[in-house]
């Protein structure tokens, strides 16, 4: 029984990683090529947010990308980490 419950637990943290790294189907493959990794004090150019990032809902660091487009028409991807949402608080 403990086999069975701890074969149930694996299997449900290898599906949240993996839904974690799923995409968009509606994101273009432009985007993902070019993934700028953010670094601290880096100077960003942000005319307009076309894709906002979605916090996940795990409890821990994770990578998220925003899509967006600066002042001269060009589209970036910024890939950043942020504090998932799942932690428990209480």
């Amino acid at each position: 029984m403990k086999a069975l419950t701890l074969l149930a637990l694996a299997l449900t943290g290898v599906s949240c990683m993996v839904a974690a790294e799923q995409r968009p189907a509606n994101v273009e493959n432009q985007d993902l090529q070019n993934v700028e990794h953010y670094n601290y004090g880096m100077d960003l150019d942000v005319a307009r947010v076309i894709r906002p990032a979605e916090t996940p809902n795990i409890c821990g660091p994770a990578p998220v990308q925003m899509v967006y487009e600066d002042h001269q028409g060009q589209r970036h991807t910024l890939e950043y980490l942020v504090m998932g949402s799942g932690c428990d608080n209480g």
